[in-house]
């Protein structure tokens, strides 16, 4: 029920858990590589799905979303700032979430702590943000609590979150910036919000994907050589957020 605007969770009781059975050191091999094979194939069917996801088409933003941050009140556009891709979480802090006003979604608080540092997205050519109803000083003083780097703007009215699926419920939006227009291009909510933080994860959202060699992309995207852009998140050049 994480994720969820309206949803205050109750506290877990801990109970005595159950033990894994005991078995040999070879029955436990042998399990271990029955399971390994099984990942192997889960590996291969979410590869497939991220090279299908890099063939989404794409459609265009008309409507003129606004949004407000710390140096004012700014479009979607901008919020790429200056990059191509852009991977947007509707993050719930706002009346009716639990905590508010001094704290905000336990499921989205949990989702941001496990993002990963926008500068290994930024190295990609790819933004990363969380819009909220809050206002800005509220967003400014809980972030700063939390230790987040994430820019995180205030949304302007409640447009952007019926019209992109994430009035009731969180998801990530991915758009792609052309001739200065936003155009959407992948929409994810539900469990599967759970498998997604990760650098690696959060590419495979969007249409360019990691943008290398070894992924199976349309001709002209973008690629390099795999892991080859790799770097500690304070060595990259330019801005990170």
């Amino acid at each position: 029920m994480a994720y969820h605007k309206d949803v205050i969770a109750a506290p877990s009781r801990q109970t005595e858990p159950s033990l894994p059975p005991i078995v040999s050191a070879q029955e436990w091999q042998a399990k271990l590589c029955e399971l390994a094979r099984q990942e192997k194939v889960a590996t291969t069917a979410r590869q497939a799905l991220a090279a299908a996801r890099r063939r989404m088409p794409m459609t265009l933003v008309e409507k003129d979303y606004r949004f407000l941050g710390p140096k004012g009140e700014i479009s979607l556009p901008d919020l790429f700032a200056g990059r191509q891709q852009l991977i947007l979480y509707r993050f719930f802090y706002e009346p009716g979430v639990a905590d508010w006003p001094t704290g905000a979604c336990r499921g989205c608080s949990m989702f941001a702590d496990s993002i990963t540092h926008p500068a290994h997205l930024a190295a990609r050519d790819t933004s990363l943000a969380l819009v909220s109803p809050a206002p800005q000083h509220l967003i400014v003083a809980y972030r700063e609590r939390m230790g987040w780097t994430v820019p995180w703007y205030t949304l302007i009215g409640d447009d952007f979150s019926r019209d992109f699926g994430v009035h009731e419920w969180a998801g990530i939006n991915v758009f792609l910036c052309h001739d200065g227009k936003a155009y959407r291009t992948y929409f994810l909510n539900g469990p599967e919000l759970q498998a997604v933080g990760s650098v690696w994860s959060l590419l495979e959202l969007t249409p360019f994907g990691q943008q290398e060699t070894t992924e199976e992309s349309p001709v002209g995207w973008p690629q390099g050589d795999p892991r080859s852009w790799y770097q500690l998140h304070d060595e990259y050049d330019g801005p990170t957020e």
